[in-house]
């Protein structure tokens, strides 16, 4: 039938001789498949990509085939475009649809065409054994088709990308003689209609018109997740040009697009080959790169003239003389990290100088250009510059980069008195990575730092310009409130942050877009660290660098797999350690529920010293963000339930699906339902709810009015934020905490999402008597988590961790507890005895155990382990190891933790234990010079006042056995201290 339309079609176009016709016919067979197949009489303005965008696309449907032929003459042409249902579901080939392709592999192996090149030479891959197993990968349709001697020459291709995100690409001249080619390209987890529109832009940008297409997909069982199907994309292409002999630089640069196709961003694509041929695809990815980069801290310059990326590269797009210099800056960023030679520091200069003068003597050349527009766009220019003389080092020249990733000097970022403030320190490091559909940042505060690495979503324009222009500020605050937050750890604070540009994506392919922007993000960080790339990287840093990450907002299992094992595939230093929480290797924060764990013990101290609520005989009512589903809300649900089944009401739920709310508590047993399920709170069952329960879902306009306004409208006792954006309560909204008497509808505040509280709507909330826990304090246990599996993956074999996994998971909860109380006796304690807020206090205890933590680290920088200090200090790491962990693995320390992870490790434990001991004034008002040695001083002091007591209580000292035990106590509280003197 389909056949007979398109004859028919052929037909009808003999007779046409009007110029710009395209004919559309649209063809559904038995089985859902769909095929829009396109006639064009030769004279249509039409391309393919514009009929492709043309395309309707059902729902649940995928691109499958592309097939693209042209009457030699030009005058007819057809395109093919077919979709399937459920594309993951095919018919997969036999042994008898590939019969042809086994004849050829057979006479490869007799050695029959060893003389003509353009067969591949035999391989393993060809044995019957082999092919048999790979025709089950592929679809029947591809092998019965297929050219024998092309199919193998793309098993090899195949072999080189399965089990990656890598793109391969064959050139081989047309037999005709002719300057056209056969391009093929295997290209791993890439939608097939991605790679069909990139590589068509490519190669319309270097003149080659496409004139026949074949598209095939073959099964890739190694890049399976639980949520996807790996698969590798083979796209043929034959192209021709009107060149008459095609220059064989062309060929490679076209050879090295198509390779990096996949990975290119819309944006940069429309730049450098569209827009501004001239200035190409290497220099436009650098354009576009700084120019998303540099939004957070221009955007504030100038709100309105650099609102969004789109707004700041069109600030480059509005005149060619701006064009140009952009395209020079880009060309001098080349040329400053030129393996094969970059330019000395004096050139450097030179052209540094030269530009600067050229951005100020700039003259559009386009006379509607006002003044105020050549001053956003010298400002625009000047800065980009900037960012050039910060980059410190770049993967640029990796030719297999996934992404376009940046080391920078953090003073490119710095705004709003960052590096002059007391509160706003400049950061240690910074990375910044730009690709397809996202731009991520990540931001450190220490050498040995960790934090969590989070996605966004944004859900149209408006939003992601938003976010995007808040990007930085976000990472920044969020790694600095994982300083304060890791305080009783080796690695201090870091967050990573990656936008994703969902706006511009199919709903369909959001979902697949953020997985490829995570692998794309954290490999890119990779090339800046790793030693095969770092060896052929100019290097202007000069030292060796680790990343530690942990799994945030939106980031899967699959995700924490892929990561963990490209580290190891990279040869990235104890690869396991740079990825926590791992599902099998490591201590999963949902599963565990240890970041809850500390919640709860914070929660529990709050109610009775703020509260005057003993929570196991009194009850007591709480309300939540995030759902059952949640990691910190659900974990908290159970940990609830678990400690205080009798006295906890949850009188309120709100997740971004629903919103649950029952003044009598929600039933327990049904939250439990939901948690273990990991279903959201939407999913509630209403017949579950009491006299006065409620249950909305977000989907209509009254739940999410109801669901956004929970946290405000809600009375309980408590309020634990368990989810939520940052600045959810601000000091614009802080009002409506607040009843229509003024009263507070939650005396207390236990932050478990971080920065869920602006500190300006803190600070106001305080006036109002509510008594807030700050994030830093509250929810530190998961990180901590993750610091002890970072230290099981330096010093366990993978057996050695799955063998005695349960008992590390006990030892580690232990750990969480005793540090959360300790936190939270002083910090009530200070509270209590001093003025101020709870917030203060608990900035003043991180700030307090940094600043000794920092001071000890300096003190070591130049200390050996063979030096008498290191080794006197060296029990620190056993205290700081969980009970099981340092049974297993404490002989392995010297040979296995890296020695600065030893320094910081003494360093963090000794100052947790100097300030949860002695309180935070004694820190504060030492001078910081001799912070390091009075806190070394201490730690001595404080193990011969240990051991004093452990040979007088053998001893009878003629007391009763409480004076014993009263005086004993005294020695040990106050006996250090007191032995220096100096306190």
């Amino acid at each position: 039938e389909l056949r007979a339309q398109h004859l028919k079609a052929i037909a009808s176009f003999r007779d046409i001789s009007q110029s710009d016709v395209t004919l559309k016919i649209e063809n559904t067979s038995s089985d859902g498949t769909i095929t829009f197949t396109y006639f064009d009489n030769g004279k249509s303005n039409a391309s393919v990509l514009a009929n492709l965008n043309n395309v309707t696309i059902p729902p649940n449907h995928g691109l499958v085939g592309v097939k693209i032929y042209k009457a030699l003459d030009s005058s007819l042409s057809i395109q093919m475009f077919t979709y399937k249902p459920d594309v993951n579901k095919v018919e997969h080939a036999t042994v008898a649809d590939a019969q042809h392709i086994l004849r050829t592999a057979n006479e490869l192996r007799a050695g029959e065409h060893i003389g003509n090149p353009s067969y591949p030479r035999d391989s393993p891959l060809f044995s019957e054994d082999s092919l048999k197993e790979y025709f089950g990968l592929c679809t029947a349709t591809y092998c019965q088709n297929a050219n024998p001697r092309r199919f193998l020459i793309q098993r090899k291709m195949y072999e080189k990308v399965r089990s990656t995100d890598k793109a391969a690409v064959h050139m081989e001249a047309a037999e005709d003689g002719t300057p056209n080619t056969w391009v093929t390209i295997a290209a791993a987890n890439v939608l097939p209609d991605v790679l069909f529109r990139l590589t068509s832009n490519v190669l319309m940008a270097k003149k080659f018109e496409v004139i026949q297409s074949h598209m095939d997909r073959v099964d890739d069982p190694a890049n399976d997740t639980a949520e996807l199907p790996g698969f590798v994309t083979m796209l043929r292409l034959f192209i021709k040009s009107d060149i008459k002999k095609i220059d064989p630089e062309l060929l490679q640069d076209t050879v090295a697009a198509l390779r990096r196709a996949k990975w290119y961003d819309e944006e940069t694509v429309d730049f450098g080959l569209r827009r501004n041929p001239e200035v190409g695809l290497d220099k436009a990815e650098v354009i576009t790169g700084l120019c998303s980069m540099l939004h957070g801290p221009l955007s504030k310059s100038n709100a309105h003239a650099f609102s969004s990326i789109k707004s700041i590269i069109q600030t480059v797009d509005s005149d060619k003389k701006f064009v140009k210099l952009s395209a020079q800056i880009a060309e001098l960023f080349l040329d400053k990290f030129r393996p094969d030679g970059p330019i000395t520091s004096t050139e450097y200069n030179r052209r540094e100088k030269e530009l600067r003068e050229k951005f100020e003597h700039v003259q559009p050349e386009n006379a509607k250009i006002d003044l105020n527009k050549v001053n956003e766009a010298k400002e625009l220019l000047h800065k980009m510059l900037d960012a050039v003389n910060c980059s410190l080092r770049t993967n640029f020249f990796n030719p297999d980069r996934y992404a376009f990733s940046i080391r920078l000097n953090p003073i490119i970022m710095a705004t709003d008195g960052m590096g002059e403030k007391p509160d706003r320190p400049l950061p240690f490091g910074v990375y910044f990575s730009h690709g397809r559909h996202f731009n991520g940042f990540h931001n450190r505060f220490r050498d040995v730092a960790r934090g969590g690495l989070r996605v966004v979503t944004p859900p149209n324009s408006d939003v992601y310009a938003s976010e995007s222009s808040k990007h930085f500020d976000e990472v920044y605050n969020l790694s600095y409130a994982q300083q304060l937050k890791n305080k009783d750890i080796p690695e201090g604070g870091a967050k990573s942050v990656v936008i994703v540009n969902t706006p511009i994506i199919k709903p369909e392919a959001r979902f697949f877009a953020a997985r490829k922007a995570i692998r794309a993000f954290s490999d890119s960080c990779l090339d800046l660290m790793v030693e095969e790339s770092v060896s052929g990287i100019v290097d202007y840093l000069k030292r060796d660098e680790l990343l530690y990450f942990g799994p945030d907002e939106q980031v899967i299992p699959s995700d924490i797999d892929w990561i963990t094992q490209r580290a190891r595939q990279r040869k990235y230093p104890n690869p396991g350690a740079f990825m926590s929480s791992k599902p099998l290797l490591g201590f999963n924060h949902k599963e565990f529920g240890v970041t809850s764990e500390g919640v709860v013990v914070f929660l529990d101290v709050a109610l009775r010293k703020s509260l005057n609520i003993d929570p196991k005989n009194k009850p007591f009512s709480v309300k939540i963000t995030g759902g059952p589903d949640g990691d910190v809300a659900g974990n908290l649900m159970k940990i609830l339930i678990r400690e205080y089944p009798n006295t906890v009401k949850i009188v309120g739920v709100a997740d971004g699906f629903g919103v649950a709310e029952d003044p009598d508590g929600l039933d327990h047993n049904e939250l439990m339902r939901l948690f273990i399920a990991g279903q959201p709170i939407n999913e509630f069952n209403k017949e579950k709810l009491n006299k006065d329960g409620v249950m909305f879902d977000a989907s209509t306009d009254e739940g999410a009015a109801r669901r956004n306004s929970m946290v405000f409208r809600v009375k309980a006792d408590a309020f634990v934020p368990g989810g939520g954006r940052p600045g959810t309560i601000n000091k614009d909204n802080w009002t409506q905490f607040l009843d229509d008497k003024g009263v507070p509808t939650s005396k207390l505040i236990v932050e478990g999402a971080n920065l869920f509280n602006t500190k300006e709507a803190r600070e106001l909330l305080h006036t109002k008597g509510v008594a807030i826990v700050k994030d830093s304090s509250a929810n530190k246990c998961g990180v901590m988590t993750s610091s002890y599996e970072i230290q099981s993956s330096m010093l366990l074999t993978d057996d050695e961790f799955i063998n005695n996994k349960k008992e590390l998971v006990e030892d580690v909860l232990v750990k969480l507890r005793e540090a959360g109380s300790r936190e939270a006796e002083l910090l009530f304690r200070e509270y209590n005895n001093y003025p101020g807020t709870l917030p203060e206090f608990s900035e003043r205890i991180s700030n307090a155990i940094n600043k000794v933590t920092d001071a000890i680290t300096d003190r070591l920088e130049n200390v050996q382990p063979n030096d008498a200090l290191f080794k006197s200090l060296m029990p620190l790491i056993k205290e700081n190891l969980p009970k099981k962990l340092a049974e297993l693995g404490w002989d392995r320390v010297a040979t296995q933790m890296p020695v600065q992870y030893q320094k910081c490790t003494i360093a963090s434990t000794l100052a947790s234990k100097l300030v949860y001991q002695e309180g935070i004034h004694l820190v504060e008002a030492q001078a910081d010079e001799v912070v390091a040695e009075r806190a070394i001083a201490y730690y001595t002091a404080d193990n011969r006042i240990k051991e004093l007591v452990r040979e007088l209580s053998n001893k009878d000292l003629g007391l009763s056995v409480q004076q014993k035990e009263e005086v004993l106590g005294l020695l040990s509280k106050g006996g250090a201290r007191t032995a220096l003197d100096i306190f």
